[in-house]
């Protein structure tokens, strides 16, 4: 039997990231849905990460996302959010929004515009130094649309070339991320469309390069645990994504779609050492809300994570090694499915009332009246979204 004050214990300990985006007015590449009290600036943004962390207590740091969340003074701004009982986390790059990129960034047959896309990751990294932040994220949606329409080896070339060239750039404590998804907006080819190719160009690079998993940026069916199990096998592994995908798009709060599969992700984290602090592995929400209520679904995606991570520190490991060496194969199965169904809500109530929080995290958000003070201090100005 598991000891469920080592289960506790280990939770105590959990950091998941919020994204600054997830506050501001976004959603699907269709139609934004405008709510009210969204946060105008990034200090905003922040304001309300912070919220999410008051009442969850396992979200003290928020992403940044440039040049959405562009300011004058970023060590200033790393010490508002201390001020605010956060701090800033991951900082997110953006070559995929300028009209120059529309062949490519970094991959780009054309030299300056390949210039152009390097010069901002390199200016990211100054951001890092200004606020302290360990982990540059790196996504691009170089591709190609039509056989033919670049040379394939070429791109992955000047995508080497350009990831070593960040590499270099690095600090002594920090280190790149790097992102993959199988298509969107290129769909022909896209220059990183799975773990193999982000691993192989991070494996190339060295320890300050790791493969981020998205956990909406993979083909249906896909065994996304036996990935986290192999890069943490590897020593790969540097962080997550968190969100949600039903077909294509990933924006949907995590744990949405299939809890099983973020039940079975977090298993193979545990099992690797992935979960240990001084593994570095990244827990971030990669998460857009569109109709849903923004610090709320924050919340709510944390408490599903939280879940999620109780369930697998939960499974039994000497009963399923038992089963496993001796070959019962519904045995062990069943260790697994006890464990996933175990309603672990009792359990983090108390913990949280243990740690001074409320039990139940979205009943105190709506009753300290946040939502009302901000709809009508932030009725004037304008709303920060995809690009501001």
């Amino acid at each position: 039997m598991t000891d469920t004050s080592a289960v506790k214990d280990a939770l105590r300990r959990q950091h998941i990231e919020t994204p600054s985006w997830a506050y501001g007015n976004s959603g699907t590449r269709f139609k934004v849905f405008a709510q009210r009290g969204v946060p105008r600036t990034p200090r905003e943004k922040i304001d309300d990460a912070a919220q999410v962390h008051r009442f969850t207590g396992v979200a003290p740091s928020v992403a940044l996302h440039i040049p959405w969340d562009t300011v004058d003074d970023y060590a200033a701004l790393a010490a508002y959010a201390k001020e605010r009982g956060v701090e800033v986390g991951a900082i997110n790059t953006n070559v995929f929004q300028d009209d120059d990129y529309m062949l490519g960034s970094v991959t780009n047959p054309d030299p300056a515009i390949r210039r152009k896309a390097l010069d901002h990751l390199l200016e990211c990294v100054d951001i890092m130094d200004a606020t302290g932040s360990r982990d540059l994220k790196l996504w691009f949606s170089d591709g190609t649309n039509y056989p033919g329409q670049d040379d394939i080896r070429a791109r992955q070339d000047r995508m080497a070339e350009a990831l070593a060239a960040v590499y270099e750039r690095l600090g002594d404590h920090q280190r790149f991320l790097l992102e993959y998804k199988l298509f969107e907006p290129a769909f022909y080819m896209t220059d990183l469309p799975d773990w193999g190719a982000s691993y192989a160009h991070c494996l190339k690079l060295g320890p300050k390069a790791q493969v981020v998993v998205d956990t909406g940026h993979h083909a249906p069916g896909t065994n996304i645990e036996f990935i986290v199990a192999f890069l943490l096998r590897e020593g790969k592994l540097g962080g997550f994504d968190f969100n949600s995908r039903f077909y294509a798009d990933d924006d949907l709060m995590v744990g949405a779609a299939d809890p099983f599969q973020l039940f079975r992700i977090m298993y193979e984290v545990v099992r690797g050492g992935g979960y240990d602090p001084a593994a570095g592995v990244a827990f971030m929400l990669d998460q857009c809300h569109n109709i849903e209520p923004k610090i709320q679904g924050q919340i709510r995606s944390v408490m599903n994570v939280q879940e999620a991570t109780a369930k697998a520190l939960l499974v039994d490991a000497g009963a399923l090694r038992a089963a496993q060496d001796s070959g019962d194969v519904l045995g062990a199965n069943a260790v697994f499915m006890d464990a996933f169904n175990t309603d672990v809500r009792p359990l983090l109530a108390e913990l949280r009332e243990e740690t001074g929080l409320h039990r139940d995290p979205i009943a105190a958000y709506v009753a300290s009246g946040y939502y009302e003070k901000v709809v009508e201090e932030r009725k004037d100005g304008q709303a920060a979204g995809w690009g501001a």
